[in-house]
């Protein structure tokens, strides 16, 4: 059995089992004790949109600045320093909670058990694993918990692309080589789509150290085209010739864009070997085109370096 727990701020569908049964009245619980000013206790996952604070929604805003306790979340995406160092001016005093906080989210919920919490996400705020399993978690504790969404850096990329939304396939991420050891999974699932017609969004690593510790150091597009390159020689060596692999990586088509969401928004496309050798931009996403249809390809050529 499920109940609805509703507030002006919209509802959610939450375990029963969750909440103790003497605060339910007729199978509804209010989401939040919402005042004018105040929110009551829960986890409140805010997206704040990509790049620039202006794609930051009055809700979210209003949200964030009626919680108690902000943080935002460092490590699945980040946003410029510049709109970083501004994001007090926006919704309040915040701190910074990096892979260990999040997925060691006790403090977290402790808090969000007695008072409003949110935890800041840039872009769209459940396209990562690890705040869905925060959503379990609040359920196991009993913690109110509601999304606030924030416009997707993803959903971005593939409209200014020029691209038709519906031929993409499986979304990857191009992993930092970690020492010797060079995962060529990624390659795989561009290929699978590949060959299925379908065009791949390839999202660029931001962290070095797969730890989630650090400040950012997200990969430039230099980066992601000798990871590339040594991927595909290490799936050919291990696994022998590929028809769909044939073509040099130099000569792939790829769409680069470049820091989404801000007064410096770029986008390019041309053949790997030369988008990598442009320079600028602090976060990149590359787009690689399967087959693309008439209308497809006339948006590539303008495009082009």
């Amino acid at each position: 059995m499920s109940i609805t727990l509703e507030g002006d701020w919209g509802g959610r569908v939450l375990s029963k089992r969750s909440f103790d049964p003497r605060h339910i009245d007729v199978g509804k619980v209010p989401l939040c004790a919402m005042g004018e000013y105040e929110l009551g206790a829960g986890l409140w996952l805010v997206g704040i949109g990509p790049g620039d604070l202006g794609h930051m929604t009055e809700r979210a805003k209003s949200v964030a600045k009626s919680c108690s306790k902000r943080y935002l979340e460092g490590y699945t995406a980040v946003i410029p320093p510049d709109q970083e160092n501004k994001l007090e001016e926006f919704v309040g005093p915040w701190e910074k909670a990096m892979r260990p906080l999040v997925e060691n989210p006790e403090e977290i919920l402790d808090l969000a058990a007695k008072e409003p919490v949110a935890l800041m996400v840039v872009g769209d705020p459940m396209q990562a694993t690890t705040h869905i399993d925060l959503e379990a978690r609040c359920l196991e504790k009993g913690v109110a918990f509601e999304v606030i969404p924030g416009m997707s850096a993803t959903t971005l990329a593939v409209s200014l692309s020029g691209l038709q939304s519906y031929r993409f396939g499986r979304q990857v991420t191009l992993p930092y080589p970690y020492g010797d050891y060079l995962a060529i999974s990624p390659l795989e699932m561009i290929d699978a789509n590949y060959v299925s017609g379908l065009h791949t969004l390839l999202l660029l690593d931001l962290d070095p150290t797969g730890m989630g510790f650090d400040p950012p150091k997200p990969m430039q597009p230099y980066q992601a085209f000798e990871v590339l390159k040594a991927m595909v020689k290490k799936f050919l060596d291990e696994k022998g010739m590929k028809e769909s692999l044939q073509i040099p990586v130099e000569e792939w088509d790829a769409i680069l864009i470049s820091d989404i969401g801000t007064d410096s928004q770029r986008v390019a496309s041309g053949n790997l070997a030369d988008l990598a050798e442009l320079q600028g931009g602090w976060i990149h996403t590359l787009i690689l085109p399967s087959e693309m249809s008439l209308n497809e390809r006339e948006a590539y050529e303008r495009r082009l370096l």
